[in-house]
């Protein structure tokens, strides 16, 4: 018996390592050695990759491809529909599987409803990328990126609001600073 839920539409290929209290909701496929973590929420029509890793706490909102070479670390919001690629150079007659590039997307990140991300990036801790964005370059930490392509209009808190000049969460007043253009908690 599984401590964890999957939907009887779901098709999970076996053997996948699938953490405690994580739910597989409707018409999922999950391929055969996938790493999902625990009380991770897969919506309706999800795709997870075999080489795919997915960390703990993650939201994985309808209609999202979790392709190989994707690593989504704990606490990672992805919106509905957003994409990730995992070939920068694709042709339908050209096999490219020794080539993906792998997109690291870091602690507490969200990403916005039909927001891409280009493979072969990082997206630092915390970042915010806005609805429709396009990410082709490596996102900061606290970064709040938007547009097409994405750029850095300002500076989120680690509850994901957006920072004023001040840099303190008008919701939890926890401070930051800017080192050297990145921004970190100030410790207490």
């Amino acid at each position: 018996m599984s401590n964890y839920f999957v939907h009887e539409t779901a098709c999970i290929d076996e053997p996948v390592s699938i953490g405690e209290g994580t739910k597989v909701w409707h018409f999922c496929h999950v391929m055969s050695g996938a790493q999902i973590g625990e009380k991770c929420i897969l919506g309706q029509n999800t795709y997870v990759g075999g080489k795919a890793v997915i960390g703990n706490r993650v939201k994985i909102q309808n209609n999202v491809s979790i392709y190989d070479s994707v690593i989504l670390e704990d606490d990672v919001f992805c919106g509905p529909s957003c994409v990730f690629t995992n070939v920068n150079n694709p042709r339908s007659f050209v096999e490219r599987k020794t080539e993906y590039d792998e997109t690291v997307v870091k602690k507490g990140t969200s990403i916005g409803a039909n927001a891409t991300v280009v493979c072969g990036v990082t997206i630092g801790e915390y970042a915010f990328i806005g609805a429709g964005a396009v990410i082709t370059k490596d996102v900061k930490p606290y970064a709040l990126m938007v547009g097409v392509p994405a750029v850095q209009k300002g500076w989120v808190s680690k509850a994901g609001v957006i920072l004023g000049e001040k840099l303190i969460c008008p919701e939890t007043g926890e401070k930051y600073k800017l080192v050297n253009d990145q921004l970190e908690i100030i410790k207490a």
